[in-house]
């Protein structure tokens, strides 16, 4: 796709690819030129935001109702309010941060997936 912006092997975003694809029957397809995963082929749990509206690198994921409060409210600098996405819950996260929190970024993609997979996935993934 002319435009699309390619995720460097061995970056944050490489990162966060090799956690979303973990996940049973997801897929990875561009969305508005950047990358992005679906849980089942169909919704998008996932979306990278690699200076997608300023010089800034991150991912925004489907949250559950009140998670993105609470993370923004914790801890400014790492999570934001996406565009286009936040007034749905989604919590944005920044990659391009130093001391980056693998644990907690592999909490909320799990989450994301979780928000959006088909319950037929998500109960073959807890098995």
């Amino acid at each position: 796709m002319p435009g699309a912006r390619v995720i460097v092997s061995g970056s944050p975003l490489a990162r966060v690819r090799e956690l979303c694809l973990a996940f049973p029957e997801t897929e990875e397809r561009q969305s508005h030129g950047e990358a992005a995963w679906f849980a089942g082929g169909r919704k998008v749990f996932v979306m990278c935001a690699d200076r997608h509206h300023d010089d800034r690198v991150g991912f925004w994921a489907a949250a559950a109702e009140g998670a993105q409060g609470s993370l923004v409210a914790s801890n400014p600098e790492r999570y934001f309010r996406p565009p286009y996405v936040g007034h749905r819950g989604w919590v944005g996260v920044w990659v391009d941060v130093d001391d980056i929190d693998w644990g907690r970024v592999e909490e909320v993609v799990e989450d994301a997936w979780r928000q959006v997979a088909p319950k037929r996935l998500v109960a073959a993934y807890d098995a």
